[in-house]
């Protein structure tokens, strides 16, 4: 019988099937693409989140009290800025590819200056709402 592979190249030296995290070098680019999908999904539980307190304050009453203190205490608050956080980015990351929708920002240096410019945009965005939210 016949082997399956009767590449005349060692092992170590044959290309995979499909490439992998392992064949590619790190960029900022590819961190920033799959974190932009992370958020998208840390979106889906913070939405939920948001639901949970819009509904008990249309209840109002005791479970209103009890998810405003949750929010309220250090976790919530940790919460809360982790969810404003992944918002940002993730709209920043939607700001990335609308540059690239437009056929803009395809090269190299555009490339790697839009992913590190969405991720220093996240921060200083969620950094303004925190502080603006500390003024009321």
């Amino acid at each position: 019988m016949a082997e399956a592979n009767s590449s005349p190249l060692p092992i170590e030296q044959r290309r995979p099937l499909s490439p992998h995290v392992q064949i590619y070098r790190w960029s900022a680019t590819m961190a920033m693409s799959i974190l932009h999908r992370v958020t998208g999904v840390a979106l889906y539980a913070g939405t939920l989140l948001l639901t949970v307190y819009l509904v008990t304050a249309a209840g109002g009453g005791v479970a209103f009290a009890q998810v405003s203190r949750f929010f309220g205490s250090a976790l919530g608050q940790v919460i809360l800025f982790g969810y404003t956080f992944a918002l940002m980015l993730h709209v920043c990351g939607g700001l990335r590819h609308a540059v690239w929708e437009a056929a803009r920002g395809f090269d190299p240096v555009s490339r790697n200056l839009l992913a590190w410019s969405s991720l220093i945009g996240a921060v200083v965005l969620t950094a303004l709402v925190w502080a603006g939210a500390a003024m009321l």
